[in-house]
């Protein structure tokens, strides 16, 4: 008895969706971009604050530095533990995700690196990162 055999069917890639998707995106983008003109066509003379803050996105990190005899530097200013306390709460009340990166002299004492993590334990900065470089690399 004869067996039949069909001819294989290729495969094919059937496109019309992703065209479809595609459209959709070029239409909407097209859309988008002339509610941007309309939002600028009147003349508005916005209103003037004494004081802002930013709405959103995440202020920079906070470094301190730690030199070899225990000083602490925060942008160039010299800070003993209680104004360094300060900055960091009035920072972190600003900012509850505030970032502070230590960077210790490598040949310093170990003490003034715990104070400073002491400090950032009891304000509330929980995002606390040490500084530090891979071997081999100059300074």
């Amino acid at each position: 008895m004869p067996l039949k055999t069909l001819a294989l069917e290729e495969p094919s890639i059937n496109l019309t969706s992703m065209l479809d998707v595609v459209l959709n995106l070029i239409i909407f983008f097209m859309i988008s971009t002339q509610f941007i003109q309309d939002e600028r066509q009147y003349d508005v003379k916005l209103p003037t604050v004494s004081e802002a803050t930013a709405l959103s996105g995440q202020p920079d990190e906070i470094v301190v530095n730690i030199a070899a005899n225990g000083s602490l530097q925060v942008k160039g200013t010299s800070l003993g533990s209680p104004e360094l306390e300060l900055l960091l709460k009035t920072a972190r009340e600003r900012f509850p995700g505030q970032a502070v990166i230590v960077r210790a002299d490598g040949d310093g004492k170990y003490q003034p690196v715990m104070d400073v993590l002491a400090v950032c334990r009891r304000v509330g900065i929980r995002n606390v990162s040490l500084a530090n470089r891979l071997s081999g690399t100059t300074p």
